[in-house]
């Protein structure tokens, strides 16, 4: 019996989104670790990320990026957490995004304000078969 092409796109859209979960879960673990070779793994080269801390402009490039977190990591390295609370994927066939909270604060912080979450945004591409995160969008509520 044929089989339904809708049927084949789901079961590829599955599995970008299996990929796809595994590199942001993956890239959360190495910020977690401060492992800033994991961090910067599946980024493209022309990356674009908006930050909490400025530049108001964004950070462009890799290079730029790369330089972006080690001052995350010592603010990290006094106690904070970074842990995924919530993911959600969706994929095409060669562009995606995904959005996600996360706890990332001193435990104080989340002890005042025990709701309180990083939002990410991930907009992706796939080159040459594999996903890239070629935009990252990070921010807190403001009150």
């Amino acid at each position: 019996m044929p089989q339904d092409y809708d049927d084949l796109d789901a079961s590829d859209s599955s599995d970008d989104e299996a990929r796809i979960r595994a590199l942001i879960t993956g890239w959360a673990a190495a910020v977690h670790r401060g492992d800033l070779a994991g961090v910067i793994a599946d980024h493209a080269q022309d990356l674009v990320m908006f930050n909490v801390p400025g530049p108001h402009h964004g950070i462009r490039g890799l290079a730029a990026y790369r330089a972006a977190w080690p001052p995350f990591f010592e603010w990290q390295a006094q106690g904070a957490c970074f842990d995924i609370e919530s993911l959600d994927i969706t994929a095409g066939s060669d562009v995606a995004y995904a959005h996600a909270l996360v706890r990332c604060a001193m435990p104080e912080e989340l002890a005042q304000h025990p709701g309180f979450r990083l939002r990410l945004t991930f907009g992706l591409r796939k080159e040459r078969g594999r996903w890239l995160v070629a935009h990252e969008h990070h921010s807190f509520p403001h009150d």
